[in-house]
Formats: structure tokens, C-alpha cells, sequence
């Protein structure tokens, strides 16, 4: 009797469980799925077991919050229904095999904290409508082939603590609302086509601990305040076209090479302040 009373409240948990996802995000689910070959994941989904079970997917209040099927052989195109997954608070599908574009409503996704579509095979330009994220903390795309300029209104994603956008094909100037990110660590922009000047507005973030631009268009001179930017720690701006004398402080900061190239693609090596102008520039 025993035996049976606990098969009776096993089958009822079951059913429960499949019953406390909404259809529409089961759908959704299956759709990523079919999508991207998900009979040849490494890690597949039994479709007929609960969807709690299911490998990468995380529920929680009976809906899903958060999708991370990194490394698993994902091949094809991200669905645009995914957006559609409102409580989504995590997606995190890197090192696949995904094309195609990122979906142009990937702002509809009002909750999302991390981002992170690193290492596949993505062409086009950053939605605009990423700008919408205004709970993201981490925005990940590094080694894609993404192009196109970073949208001007990034400066909304006022939580941002990482931005990691190395290796695509980005190009433009970087937004004036880039420097508005106060809260921002990682700067990683490197091998990419961007171009201008960086402002003397980045001294306005205060907590980047990291800046990485090498390997791309910049000129100009490396803005003399950098030198009030106390968590500054690594900073590497090589293979640029940047001028002129650079601060000893900015100089001594981890991974920082003086090497640069010339208008015909030439290296060349810039000076090092023998004063500490960056200071007395800076208070100007």
C-alpha cells in the first residue's frame, strides 16, 4: 500500500510539473531546440521528461529565468521567439555554431542580467533595441562577426559591469553615452575597425578596472586625465594610431604597449611623458 501511495504522489508531481510551465514557454523551449539541431547537442533534452529536468534551463516561480547551454553544439539560427521568454534573467550560449543575426527585439527581454552569445558564428549589427536591457550586467558577443557601430543609446545600460565585444567586425566611433557607464569593470573592444578619438569624458568612469582596444582605428592623443581614473589597472591600446606623449602613470598600468602604427601601417613607439602632465592637464 505504501508502494503505491508513493508511486501515486510521484506520477502527480509529474504531472504538476509539466503542467506549471505555460504552454507558450514550452513552445518557445522546442522551438530553440528544433532550431539549432538539438538532436545532435552534446547535452540533449527528453522531450518527454519534465521540463525542469531539462539540461540548461532553469525554472523558478513556474517560469523559465535563464537558459545556459554553453559548449554544446548548438547549430543554427537563435529563434526570435526566444525574446518572448519575459522572466528571462540569464542567456548563455556560448562557444556554438549559431548565424544568422541577433534578434532585432532582443530588448523585449526586460529582465535580462547577463548576455553572453560569445563565440558562434553571428553576422549583422547590435540591435538598437539592446539598449531596452536595462537590468543587464553583463553584455557578452566576443568572436563573432558582428558589424556595424554599437548603438548610441548603450549609455541606458546603467548596471553594465561588462562589456566583452573583441574579434567581430564593429566599426564608428564609440558613443558619447559609453562614457556614462559608472558602474563598468571590463571595457573590451579589441580587433575590431573602431575609429575617432577617445573623450576625455572616459575619466567619468570611475570604476573600469579593465580597458582593452587594441587592434583597432583610434587616433587622436590617450586623453591626459586618464591619470585620475584610480581603478584603472590594465589598459592595452596598441596597434592604434594614437599620438603624442603619454602619462607615466597610464605607461606603468598592466599590459600597456607603446606600440602603434602610422598612417601607412608602419609601427612605431610613442613617448613616455618625462613629467607628470597628465595631472596638471587634466585640472586645465
Amino acid at each position: 500500500m505504501k508502494n503505491i501511495i508513493t508511486l501515486f504522489l510521484t506520477v502527480i508531481f509529474s504531472i504538476s510539473s509539466l503542467a506549471s510551465i505555460p504552454d507558450q514557454e514550452k513552445k518557445i523551449l522546442l522551438k530553440l531546440y528544433n532550431d539549432t539541431n538539438g538532436s545532435h547537442w552534446n547535452v540533449k533534452w527528453d522531450l518527454n521528461a519534465p521540463i525542469s529536468t531539462w539540461y540548461g534551463v532553469k525554472i523558478q516561480n513556474d517560469k523559465v529565468v535563464a537558459i545556459n547551454l554553453l559548449n554544446n553544439n548548438l547549430v543554427g539560427k537563435l529563434p526570435v521567439e526566444i525574446t518572448k521568454l519575459e522572466n528571462l534573467e540569464g542567456l548563455n550560449l556560448f562557444k556554438n555554431q549559431l548565424s544568422g543575426q541577433i534578434p532585432e527585439n532582443i530588448g523585449d527581454l526586460k529582465n535580462l542580467k547577463e548576455l553572453n552569445l560569445s563565440f558562434n558564428k553571428l553576422t549583422g549589427a547590435i540591435p538598437n533595441s539592446i539598449c531596452k536591457l536595462t537590468h543587464l550586467t553583463k553584455l557578452m558577443l566576443f568572436m563573432n562577426d558582428l558589424s556595424g557601430e554599437l548603438p548610441s543609446d548603450i549609455g541606458n545600460l546603467k548596471e553594465l559591469e561588462i562589456i566583452s565585444l573583441f574579434n567581430n567586425n564593429l566599426s564608428g566611433q564609440l558613443p558619447v553615452s559609453l562614457y556614462e557607464l559608472k558602474k563598468l569593470k571590463d571595457l573590451v573592444l579589441s580587433s575590431n575597425k573602431f575609429s575617432g578619438q577617445i573623450s576625455w569624458s572616459v575619466a567619468d568612469m570611475e570604476s573600469l578596472e579593465n580597458l582593452s582596444l587594441f587592434d583597432n582605428k583610434l587616433e587622436g592623443q590617450i586623453p591626459m586625465n586618464m591619470t585620475k581614473m584610480k581603478n584603472l589597472v590594465s589598459m592595452n591600446v596598441s596597434y592604434n594610431s594614437f599620438t603624442g606623449l603619454v602619462p607615466r602613470e597610464i605607461a606603468a598600468l598592466d599590459d600597456f604597449n607603446l606600440t602603434m602604427l602610422n598612417q601607412n601601417g608602419v609601427a612605431f613607439q610613442m613617448e613616455v611623458a618625462k613629467e607628470k602632465k597628465g595631472v596638471l592637464a587634466a585640472d586645465e
